[in-house]
């Protein structure tokens, strides 16, 4: 749990009491020291020894013996504040200390038990004693000065007084270079920053070295200096921090919910030169993640349901130490009344489509009534899904300090607080003000949250009932069974079809704008990312819209703009790749395998140990470079065109170059080889698609279909698909002589697929219904052959596009381009779900909807795990680029031709 692991942490370097909770908001702890207080109102006197905490709004004493309270005694209560002579003959040190004189005082844990504070009011005084007696002077004088800074009447008058002491203290000192881990470490920068937890920062210098990073806090609390090595570093996120680009947030772990580290920065230029020295040396390390990548992963079933939406969370600007962003979860379930939960009942869901506050359609319409009426600007919840007393409505029993904190040192009312599962939908259902998601703590592993463990007095129900534990649905027999049961509700076949409808409204284009009307979605203008408070030069206004901001919840930073995919359900279970005799699930039993079934399986298995991929054979048979290939079904003849205009038919048994045919003087762009082996089709830069009959050993027909260079065929069901540098792509129908009687073939333009830019290359996708097409100018456009209408436009590369394919399940299209990116988008949406920058071109490839063998522009192969986003393995192939790549339905045998006039043969060895 986040808030148990950061409270470990501070446990784990300090054994004190205090902790920055007991700051108000907004306040800072600028230094301590130890020293007595004197109670001048108690008969007789008696001194108490303990640290003296000197903050920007107060006075706090934490006393040596734990069973007294903690006193705090805000500056705007104070009377008067003094430096005294101390004439108590029986004191040993007289050398003076300072007179309090206030009418409010708040005791803190006494007897340590966290509870509610206990307020005295009344005038009184303390006097304070200091140890170090030539203290006295400079404290006496930082506290006058805070003083006046709380008697200010504005509060955008105070935090400008207290931010300028502030920023003095911090410029009259440095980071400590004697902290360094290594006489040897080089610094890289030092800066002004603040170190974020939940409700509280902390000032203080941060240093950046070759090995560290470094935060020195101004106060030297909760440790001297918090360290991080650069090596241990995973990830790194810019944060949004009071809706200002200040933060920055870093990860030692992969998939941890709360972070090592979350540093306010003054300026945005430290933020960011902080930031890319980070990410310079995580280059090499480490392979950043963007939202698309972790969608592919997800959509592939590496990423569970919960932890997709856990990087979705922390990639839209949620932090665990924000509590005003707090990562925000979907509530699940529907049903908390029945004995049994039954996942395989649609009922047992909440409509994941709709956002809390539609999901009761009375409720919709008074609302909707309401926002038809208002003037602009408009929004139909009056409150957010995620706010800072939302979270700790649900966390109260494990982070009681931190509720005391944003309460004012007060519990909520007892049937206000979280007492039941039932209870809080049904408000969530039908409340008019109640519209609050659920947090991560609902799906993980620790219960705590939902047992008062810590034996705190919440108070008493009406009707006198304690509050005690939280009240579980029937069908949970414990805290943890209920755990466990909501974690396989959020993993749950059902909602894994349905998530991506709550990533819309929440991360996605129903967050905002039309579609986010149309959802009923709308939420206050000020809870959106974009409102900028540089522009408000009133200091009071600008603070109160901004604690308006912070306390009402913030909605995340927008990832995505088109639909989200859904999640895609695999046919056969993910093998391992370190064993290649990993057999996967068959739906059949092994005595009925179909010739299918294994057919897959030996796909599986090729894919599996593709980086064991090595040379058997290599045929200079061109003149120029190889552009396409074609086999025949026995495998006997391989076909091969090039910009030397010729079509070659190699004999790979033999060895040896069986036929050379040349149509016209121009270059040869493809080819393929027609259903029966008995006709090759070539394309070519003459504007011309040749069939040659392999029987007869001429050419049998020329279709002359394009007013420009034909740059890709393809075949299916007696239909050809030609693509040209005339910016279309044709469709015909297509009768081979054989069967028309004839000597000619006969085609039928059925129709012409027009683009903006030359088509440089097509494909299909296994069932033929849906055509990609890539452009000189990087656009890649998806058709619905059935209606020869187009689904998707897409920029997608910045040059040409090299090479478009789809992904065996037909959801997925990889291309690669001038750019050198590999990318990959989904058919459905439309949405680039992934892009890898491969540091040059990738000029072919082949790929399993995972997996990814591309020959690449300086002739190598790679072996690309398009999941992870990097490169497994390299294997050294042609002297220049691999142009063009053939690979067998059971992916046991590759060809490869290149720019070096070659045609490679490839074999697995396994």
């Amino acid at each position: 749990m986040a808030f148990r692991k950061r409270k470990e942490r501070e446990w784990h370097s300090s054994k004190e009491r205090f902790t920055l909770l007991l700051l108000d908001l907004e306040e800072y702890f600028f230094e301590q020291h130890i020293g007595y207080v004197i109670n001048e109102d108690d008969k007789p006197r008696s001194s108490v020894r303990g640290s003296l905490k000197i903050c920007s709004k107060s006075i706090l004493f934490e006393p040596d013996e734990i069973s007294k309270p903690i006193i705090k005694i805000a500056l705007r209560d104070c009377l008067k504040i003094e430096e005294t002579e101390d004439n108590n003959p029986f004191v040993q040190n007289r050398s003076g200390g300072f007179l309090v004189l206030f009418n409010q005082v708040y005791f803190i844990k006494e007897e340590n038990l966290v509870a509610p504070y206990k307020i005295q009011r009344g005038e009184k005084q303390y006097l304070f004693r200091l140890e170090v007696a030539g203290k006295v002077v400079d404290v006496v004088q930082t506290l006058l000065q805070l003083h006046r800074a709380s008697g200010l009447h504005e509060l955008g008058d105070q935090t400008a007084m207290i931010t300028a002491i502030l920023q003095s203290r911090l410029a009259r000192s440095s980071f400590d270079k004697n902290r360094f881990q290594n006489v040897s470490e080089t610094s890289h920068m030092e800066c002004e920053a603040e170190m974020v937890t939940p409700l509280v920062t902390n000032p203080g210098h941060v240093c950046i070295t070759d090995k560290n990073l470094y935060f020195q806090p101004l106060n030297g609390y909760p440790v001297p200096v918090v360290q991080i090595k650069l090596h241990d570093i995973q990830r790194i996120y810019k944060r949004r921090h009071g809706l200002m680009p200040l933060g920055l947030e870093v990860f030692c772990t992969e998939n941890d919910l709360c972070s090592d580290i979350y540093l306010k920065f003054y300026k945005p230029e430290d933020r960011d030169e902080l930031y890319y020295y980070i990410a310079s040396y995580l280059e090499n390390h480490v392979t950043e993640h963007t939202a698309e990548s972790y969608m592919l992963q997800w959509q592939k079933g590496y990423l569970s349901n919960y932890e997709y939406l856990l990087h979705l969370n922390n990639l839209a600007d949620r932090s665990c130490n924000d509590l005003s962003q707090y990562p925000v979860f979907p509530w699940i379930i529907a049903d908390y009344t029945s004995p049994e939960l039954d996942l395989t009942n649609p009922e047992t869901f909440r409509d994941l489509s709709k956002p809390i506050g539609s999901l009761n359609k009375e409720r919709l319409d008074r609302l909707l009534t309401r926002y038809q009426e208002m003037p602009e600007p408009k929004f139909m919840y009056g409150s957010h899904y995620s706010s800072p007393g939302y979270v700790l409505f649900y966390l109260v029993r494990v982070a009681p300090e931190y509720m005391l904190c944003i309460q004012n040192g007060k519990f909520d009312h007892a049937d206000r607080m979280f007492n039941s599962i039932a209870e809080t939908w049904k408000n969530c259902l039908v409340g008019g003000t109640d519209f609050k998601e659920l947090i991560p703590e609902f799906y993980g592993h620790d219960c705590d949250f939902l047992v008062n463990s810590l034996k705190l007095d919440l108070g008493k129900r009406q009707g006198g009932k304690v509050v005690e534990d939280i009240e579980l649905p029937p069908w949970a027999t414990d805290p943890s069974d209920f755990l466990q049961k909501h974690q396989e509700a959020l993993e749950s076949q059902h909602v894994s079809e349905h998530l991506h409808e709550w990533i819309d409204l929440i991360f996605g284009y129903k967050q905002m704008g039309s579609e986010a009307v149309m959802a009923h979605n709308v939420f206050h203008p000020l809870t959106y990312e974009g409102v900028n408070l540089d522009s408000i030069e009133d200091p009071n206004q600008k603070i109160a819209i901004l604690t308006q901001i912070l306390e009402f919840g913030q909605t995340p930073k927008q990832l995505f703009t088109k639909p989200h995919p859904w999640k895609i359900t695999l046919k056969f279970k993910s093998m391992s790749r370190s064993s290649s005799c990993s057999r996967v699930e068959s739906p059949v039993s092994p005595h009925e395998e179909s010739f299918e079934d294994l057919t897959e399986e030996s796909r599986i298995l090729a894919w599996n140990n593709i980086t064991k991929l090595k040379l058997d054979s290599q045929h200079k048979i061109h003149k120029e470079a190889v552009t396409g290939i074609a086999v025949s079904c026995n495998g006997s003849s391989v076909f091969t065109t090039s910009q030397d205009s010729t079509l070659k038919m190699f004999s790979k048994e033999l060895g040896t170059l069986q036929r050379s045919i040349s149509f016209s003087n121009m270059a040869l762009s493809s080819c393929l080889i027609l259903p029966e082996d008995s006709t090759v089709v070539c394309s070519s830069w003459d504007n011309h698609v040749y069939f040659y009959s392999v029987a007869f050993g001429r050419r049998q027909d020329t279709l002359m279909g394009h007013d420009d260079a034909v740059s890709r065929i393809c075949w299916h069901d007696n239909r050809l698909y030609t693509a040209s540098w005339d910016s279309t792509v044709k469709v015909w129908h297509c009768v081979s002589a054989e069967v028309s009687g004839t000597k000619r073939n006969d085609f039928d333009l059925l129709a012409e697929l027009e683009h903006d830019a030359s088509v440089n290359i097509i494909n299909l996708n296994p069932a033929s219904t849906i055509l990609v097409s890539g452009t000189t100018e990087g656009s890649l456009n998806i058709w619905d052959l059935s209606t020869a209408s187009i689904l998707h436009q897409l920029s997608c590369h910045s040059g040409v596009v090299h090479e478009a394919a789809f992904s065996p399940d037909s959801r997925h299209i990889l291309s690669t381009g001038e750019d050198g990116c590999l990318k990959v988008t989904d058919v459905q949406t439309g949405m680039l779900i992934s892009s890898i920058p491969s540091g040059q071109p990738q000029r072919s490839f082949c790929w399993d909807g995972n997996t990814v063998l591309s020959g690449s522009q300086s002739g190598d192969l790679l072996v690309w795990d398009l999941v992870a986003g990097k490169v497994m393995e390299r294997i050294q192939g042609h002297s220049g680029a691999v142009t063009c790549m053939w690979m067998n339905e059971q992916c046991s045998s590759i060809i490869t031709g290149g720019e070096d006039r070659q045609i490679s043969f490839w074999k697995l060895l396994f």
